[in-house]
């Protein structure tokens, strides 16, 4: 069975797509850049950006029943690869730990001129204990 997940605590989708899906015991984000969940951009630094990114990721994920501490994969997108030490600097903060597989691409252009966006695939909580 396939769940659409969406929250106010999050942006709304800014296109033809979900916040997320829920399949089975799993859930699957589309990605994430810093607008806030009222629809504004955050300032143009990569750390603030990324600290809003992985706000609205958690936001996604706890509404599906799941959570950072629960995410197995992220895909994160950059457009400037010269930000990556910063933004492992935010996102280390953000999974406490927790190291998920990761990927990390460089883009040439992101949705609304965004420098970081980020994706992820987590379990959801009940199925995990």
């Amino acid at each position: 069975m396939v769940e659409i997940i969406q929250t106010r605590n999050a942006p709304e989708a800014i296109g033809p797509y979900s916040q997320a899906m829920k399949v089975g015991n799993l859930v699957y984000t589309s990605g994430q850049i810093a607008l806030t969940p009222e629809g504004e951009m955050r300032e143009n630094d990569v750390e603030l950006q990324t600290a809003q990114v992985m706000r609205n990721l958690k936001a996604v994920l706890e509404a599906a029943g799941s959570g950072l501490q629960h995410v197995v994969k992220t895909t994160i997108f950059l457009i400037d690869m010269e930000d990556f030490a910063k933004v492992n600097a935010v996102y280390e903060k953000w999974f406490d730990g927790h190291k998920p597989a990761r990927s990390t691409v460089a883009v040439k252009t992101l949705p609304k001129n965004a420098l970081v966006e980020i994706e992820c695939i987590g379990l959801i909580a009940e199925q995990t204990e």
